[in-house]
């Protein structure tokens, strides 16, 4: 039987015609696999199938996952990132620290799932351990919230409704681990990472499984000492509300990298 395998141009130009070709006959295929994304069983044979290539800095790797998780794409990562992708691939998780570039604040990423309109988002909640100033600025104010309303996030009052979407920015979730949010290349070309973990962030499976079927994840983001770190999901809620009501939060949905 024929495998049901989308391999998309960008993945093709990559791996070259002749291995696109044996991918496509079923040589080089798997018979099964774990979906990248949603990390459950997936068959070529029964169902729609995308090759997603990670590359590193060094290596790359081909995965697979479901057509209806993730397109068939390639994915730019750190070798670091690709590693950890591959020990993966053979609970609430915890903030996990990890700076953007050098000389900036420290990050703290928090995932959990967030109550909206009676239905389960899955929820990234970004908190600075400092005061984040403007590049170039050489005053000591918080330019974190401003930064972020610049490229699009909408600063909330209260959480009724799920905020827009952002187009260009996007959540990398490979292996069924969080890797990175990803914004618009200043240079065009591939989006390149507004934060990344230094190790694959664990989710939980109610989380994993929520991104999978909504396809994006809502990005929260408030300034230093606005959210804390908060044991679990109802207290993560009440820190949102309260920062929201105190005008210091921003949001948007982002879609799953390259949906």
């Amino acid at each position: 039987m024929p495998r049901m395998l989308d391999v998309s141009d960008e993945v093709r130009a990559e791996i070259g015609d002749e291995e696109a070709a044996r991918l496509l006959a079923g040589e080089s295929a798997p018979g099964s696999y774990d979906c990248t994304s949603c990390r459950t069983p997936g068959d070529p044979e029964q169902e729609r199938t995308s090759t997603v290539l990670f590359i590193g800095d060094e290596t790359a790797v081909l995965a697979f996952a479901h057509s209806t998780c993730l397109p068939s794409q390639v994915v730019q990562v750190t070798e670091e990132q690709l590693q950890g992708a591959v020990r993966a691939i053979g609970g609430a998780a915890e903030p996990e620290p990890a700076k953007v570039t050098p000389e900036q604040a420290v990050l703290g990423v928090t995932s959990g799932l967030v109550l909206i309109a009676d239905e389960l988002h899955p929820a990234l909640v970004v908190e600075p351990t400092a005061p984040v100033a403007r590049p170039g600025s050489l005053g000591a104010g918080d330019d974190f919230l401003p930064l972020l309303i610049e490229q699009g996030f909408m600063p909330l009052t209260e959480l009724a409704a799920v905020p827009p979407a952002l187009h260009g920015w996007s959540v990398l979730l490979a292996a069924g681990q969080l890797h990175a949010v990803l914004q618009p290349n200043p240079s065009g070309g591939r989006p390149v990472a507004w934060w990344q973990a230094h190790q694959p962030l664990q989710v939980t499976d109610g989380w994993r499984t929520a991104a999978n079927k909504l396809q994006q994840v809502l990005m929260f983001a408030a300034p230093v000492g606005s959210i804390g770190r908060q044991p679990r999901e109802d207290l993560l809620r009440d820190a949102l509300d309260k920062a929201a009501a105190n005008g210091k939060l921003v949001a948007a949905a982002l879609p799953l990298a390259g949906i």
